[in-house]
């Protein structure tokens, strides 16, 4: 039986069992050395939800996995981080998601495969709308989008938040756009989805959804949000990265958590800023995800 406790932040959406490697460069039709290699746990709303707890939130994961080893590892993961996964769904002899990464270790900047594997998404009857009710915020990537229509539109009649990462367009994304409380997306997507290469273009046109608060990532370049009409920019914290991986899973964490706190948009995207740079000064999509006190350190000397 799902927990019946109530969490500060539910996270729906890809949880993965990422192959991390960093290498001199990345190859192309020929073969280099691996400079350091690691396993851990990935995903977009995973890592955001990994965040969540690393900033101080009681944390709960949605998702689905498979029954082999790299589905224990996702959960066992997410148990290691004080994420409570009593909600999640594992699917008998199926393959749960992986991921390969590879990091330029003179640049930090990455690349990624991935495979959901061969598992079925979620359905909106295979959730625990309990968890949604209770939740201060609830955050989606995207996937599993018709279980994450039904937890956001759950998620609205009870006053919780629906931080929506927009990074690929999917079915669904069109009504996780109106549902959308937080609708911070990558550039490639706003680009994309709304047809304007112009960047405060696109902002203004995802502005017309309707959410309380509409900004845009554009990594080293920071981000920039909406405040009515006028366009807020934030510059990225400049720091040696060592890998990007994730980058922009834990802004929106960093972003959300600080909403809860103020609406001063500057605010929330210059937390949301620190915890994106700190993440970056270590190999790995979770490595590096500080703790609230490093984040408020950072942000006192920066």
């Amino acid at each position: 039986m799902a927990s019946l406790k109530q969490f500060d932040f539910v996270g729906l959406g890809f949880a993965s069992n990422d192959d991390l490697s960093v290498l001199p460069c990345i190859p192309i039709d020929s073969k280099v050395k691996i400079l350091h290699h690691m396993v851990q746990g990935g995903g977009p709303s995973a890592n955001s939800t990994v965040a969540a707890a690393r900033l101080g939130l009681s944390a709960a994961y949605l998702g689905v996995v498979g029954d082999d080893a790299p589905g224990t590892a996702i959960l066992a993961d997410f148990q290691a981080e004080h994420v409570d996964i009593s909600g999640m769904t594992v699917r008998k002899n199926r393959t749960s998601p992986v991921a390969y990464c590879w990091i330029e270790e003179p640049t930090g900047k990455r690349s990624v495969a991935w495979t959901r594997g061969d598992l079925e998404e979620l359905e909106a009857d295979e959730i625990n709308l309990d968890f949604v009710r209770g939740a201060k915020i609830l955050h989606l990537d995207g996937h599993n989008p018709k279980a994450a229509i039904a937890a956001a539109r759950e998620a609205k009649k009870h006053g919780a938040l629906v931080n929506f990462d927009a990074g690929t367009i999917r079915d669904g994304v069109d009504e996780l756009l109106k549902l959308a409380d937080l609708l911070i997306a990558s550039e490639e997507f706003a680009r994309r989805y709304t047809g304007e290469d112009k960047l405060e273009n696109a902002l203004h046109k995802l502005g017309t959804f309707g959410a309380q608060v509409t900004g845009i990532t554009m990594g080293e370049q920071g981000s920039m949000a909406l405040d009515g009409q006028v366009v807020l920019h934030c510059p990225a914290f400049r720091v040696r990265a060592v890998d990007t991986t994730g980058a922009g899973d834990v802004y929106h964490t960093g972003f959300a958590v600080r909403y809860l706190e103020t609406h001063d948009l500057i605010e929330c995207m210059r937390f949301g800023s620190a915890v994106s740079a700190l993440k970056c000064l270590k190999t790995g999509g979770r490595t590096g995800i500080p703790a609230r006190q490093q984040v408020n350190d950072f942000l006192a000397t920066h």
